[in-house]
């Protein structure tokens, strides 16, 4: 009977062990996503904002064009071999604006103000994200 409760007993321990070095998101932050943490901007942007199901449907068009533009222009700079330098990264900011532009003509004047609040507390390049 001993055997079995040591046996069990390492089992979960292996298995919590196991599961632990798996890993997951940071703990006391948010998940970052790829591209230098970014992959969560849309849901910080649109954190607060209620969309109606057209509102969504058009903001998810947006908001995949734009990604394809900014994943088209990685494919090319990679291809080349190059880094990502200042010219790169004003057509990358460039995308994102038109992206944000188009996303506030969907929205109401009361989720526009959301989005800008929501925009200006971005953490800017080169910046570290709040903790």
């Amino acid at each position: 009977m001993k055997v079995i409760r040591f046996l069990a007993a390492a089992a979960i321990v292996l298995t919590a062990t196991t599961a632990m070095a798996q890993g997951g998101p940071p703990q006391g932050g948010p998940p970052q996503g790829g591209q230098g943490g970014r992959g969560n901007q849309m849901a910080r942007l649109m954190e607060g904002i209620t969309l109606t199901a057209d509102q969504q449907t058009k903001v998810d068009s947006i908001n995949a064009a734009a990604r394809a533009e900014q994943t088209k222009m990685r494919e090319e700079m990679q291809a080349s071999g190059g880094q990502p330098g200042p010219e790169m990264m004003e057509k990358m900011r460039a995308i994102s604006t038109k992206r944000n532009d188009a996303i506030k003509a969907v929205l109401t004047a009361d989720q526009k103000a959301i989005f800008e609040k929501n925009l200006a507390n971005l953490p800017q390049p080169g910046q570290r994200p709040p903790r």
